[in-house]
């Protein structure tokens, strides 16, 4: 709103005769004595520079199948000294209890911090919360809509799109099969605003014995996205003759 001086602004409005429909008004311009002005300090004590924050990754579990992926991710996390914040979703912490032998509680201690996934208020809900990406792994098809659409019913769909407005990375371990029409359409739509998307497809080449094999490629490969190098799954070296 655009304020004219406190003298020019009575007497224009005199001068349209709204002084004596609206004299209590009037007045309040005429004897106001607030200034708008303001005159920065030469020197500000509040101003520092903070010390450098330990690298930084928001994790979060949705119901899709995959969970043990998550799990990984965290476990390695740990062991890299990376600070970590979680979020399982209801349906998360369901898969997790029929496809593990973990419980969300354990989990839960695998993270720096965690939070409720009904916490719209947490601090991961804002963009002044800095960090270094967020991981969805696995991200079921209703919670790649939500991001899609901005639909930000929780806490997971909330950090995910405030990833996307603030520019920080953003990756989704999509998992169902087939894919429809919907499906691809969401994540194509992602893609081109920068968001990754990741479905866990095995790499054969490496001749995986078990499904840990499998684990530790996938988490790997996710890992290399936001620049944090494991060495717990062999990498390409070419072919080589036997």
């Amino acid at each position: 709103m655009f304020l004219l001086p406190r003298r020019a602004s009575s007497a224009l409005l005199k001068t349209a005769g709204l002084s004596t429909r609206f004299p209590l008004f009037i007045r309040s311009i005429s004897n106001s004595s607030t200034s708008l002005s303001h005159t920065l300090p030469k020197e500000d004590g509040r101003i520092s520079m903070s010390p450098s924050r330990p690298k930084r990754i928001v994790v979060a579990i949705t119901g899709a199948t995959g969970v043990a992926l998550g799990i990984r991710i965290l476990q390695i996390l740990k062991a890299l000294s990376v600070e970590t914040h979680l979020i399982i979703s209801k349906w998360g912490a369901a898969t997790m209890k029929y496809e593990t032998d973990w419980q969300p509680h354990d989990v839960a201690a695998l993270a720096t911090k965690t939070y409720s996934v009904r916490d719209v208020s947490a601090c991961i809900s804002s963009g002044s919360f800095q960090h270094d990406g967020m991981i969805v792994a696995p991200c079921s098809m209703k919670s790649l809509a939500a991001i899609r659409i901005g639909f930000t019913e929780d806490l997971i769909t909330r950090a995910a799109d405030v990833s996307i407005k603030e520019n920080r990375k953003l990756l989704l371990v999509t998992r169902e099969t087939p894919l429809s029409t919907i499906h691809l359409e969401n994540m194509l739509f992602l893609s081109k605003i920068g968001v990754m998307i990741f479905p866990p497809v095995p790499a054969f080449y490496t001749r995986p014995k078990s499904m840990d094999d499998i684990l530790e490629q996938s988490a790997g490969r996710i890992l290399d996205c936001f620049g944090i190098h494991s060495d717990t799954f062999p990498r390409w070296e070419g072919i080589k003759s036997k």
